[in-house]
């Protein structure tokens, strides 16, 4: 791989030729303690947030015929290709305009207690859509995505991100209809960038399920590193499967 294409995939977050291996959807064992009777409902209450996210998260078995994987920007197979790996690694010209490129860049958004990612494909030289579930203290969520909305509507006219010596430059972003509302909020937009003359269009979604923040962003990472004009859709198939695990 040569370096060009190798920064161009890095910039924008997405190698959707590289292997990510790691499966996701993975659960814990439910292994019965002595004495005691196996899952109750006090039980399932005390989890800690980053294992209640694993119980929410979409799996293989929620979309037959696609392929889901852990797409953590701290996973070894992925994290040579992010953008970056923390919010703390990233500027941007206008901060207001921050929590968008948090989101498309697979970073959680606001100050969740856990977060996790997945990406989903379809099948070769298709765009991915990625999938990051964040849970918050009360109230934390609400706000989190108020900000969100407000960088949608402060950023229309493009804004500049950096972390560690790539630059991520959005052209527009502009509010749209969500491929499918759900729990209290829902909110969607699509960005257009420019990469060696070639315009690409990408399209992010979040929607609020009490404190759990659900971010889908679809990229078609084959079209960018070809050069070739794209247009990436989120999977409506994708979003409801894992709207309908938050309801």
């Amino acid at each position: 791989m040569n370096r060009a294409t190798k920064t161009a995939l890095a910039t924008l977050t997405l190698l959707s030729l590289a292997a990510l291996t790691a499966c996701g959807g993975d659960s814990g064992s439910g292994g019965d303690l002595a004495g005691k009777p196996s899952a109750t409902a006090s039980q399932e209450k005390q989890a800690s947030p980053a294992e209640r996210l694993k119980q929410l998260v979409i799996t293989k078995a929620d979309l037959s015929g696609m392929e889901v994987s852990d797409a953590d920007v701290s996973n070894s197979d992925y994290s040579e290709y992010a953008f970056a790996k923390s919010q703390q690694e990233v500027t941007v010209e206008k901060p207001v305009c921050a929590p968008l490129a948090y989101a498309m860049n697979q970073l959680p958004l606001g100050e969740p207690q856990a977060d996790l990612t997945r990406s989903v494909s379809e099948g070769l030289n298709k765009p991915y859509t990625y999938v990051l579930l964040a849970t918050y203290e009360s109230g934390r969520a609400k706000s989190t995505m108020t900000d969100l909305s407000m960088a949608v509507d402060a950023c229309a006219g493009g804004f500049t991100a950096k972390a560690n010596g790539n630059t991520s430059t959005y052209d527009s972003v502009t509010a749209e209809k969500p491929v499918a509302e759900a729990g209290e909020e829902s909110l969607a937009f699509r960005s257009t960038l420019t990469f060696r003359g070639v315009t690409h269009s990408v399209h992010t979604q979040a929607a609020r399920s009490g404190d759990v923040l659900a971010v889908y962003f679809s990229v078609d990472g084959a079209a960018i590193a070809n050069a070739r004009p794209s247009d990436a859709q989120l999977s409506p198939t994708v979003v409801k499967a894992q709207n309908a695990k938050l309801a």
